[in-house]
């Protein structure tokens, strides 16, 4: 992996939710630092994966490994996810200043469909999972997460818990 820009071309590289898909995170910041200038800034941030991460993608598989148990080997393998991963990353890389944070917000719906139809459209590991179903089981997946999100109670808004994990570091001066 090699950006197509010159050394210290930029102020400010970021990377904003692609790190946990890359299988060499080393080499990716790596070359965020190269083509920072020393003294720029070189941030980037993930989905947390771990618990208490990303309730969206949570509730999804754990619906589907009720259904369908060959669900769990659906779940992509993913980098960077976890508390103190992309620091480790970043300091490896030789960056200064590393600090990371965590950033907790709510992923918010306005109705079933809002969350559901994402999903039926085959894009990322989710949306290929629900193409891959029968028409019955898709509505019978569609069923248990409704039921699942909302209970007894009417359509209406969902409001699910989310973590990032960002991280910045900066060039050393020359």
């Amino acid at each position: 992996m090699k950006l197509p820009y010159p050394d210290d071309s930029f102020d400010l590289a970021l990377s904003l939710l692609v790190f946990m898909f890359i299988p060499q995170p080393e080499i990716a910041a790596a070359e965020m630092r190269r083509v920072t200038r020393p003294g720029g800034v070189v941030a980037a941030c993930t989905w947390d994966r771990g618990d208490g991460g990303l309730e969206m993608s949570a509730i999804f598989w754990e619906e589907a490994r009720k259904l369908d148990p060959t669900a769990a080997g659906r779940v992509e393998t993913q980098h960077c996810n976890r508390k103190g991963a992309l620091a480790a990353v970043w300091q490896t890389t030789g960056l200064e200043n590393v600090k990371e944070v965590a950033l907790d917000l709510k992923t918010n719906f306005e109705s079933f469909d809002d969350y559901w139809l994402p999903y039926t459209g085959g894009a990322g590991t989710p949306g290929v999972y629900v193409s891959s179903l029968s028409p019955e089981r898709r509505e019978q997946f569609r069923e248990a997460l409704r039921n699942r999100l909302l209970g007894d109670r009417p359509d209406g808004p969902i409001h699910l818990g989310a973590r990032a994990w960002a991280v910045r570091g900066t060039v050393p001066e020359h």
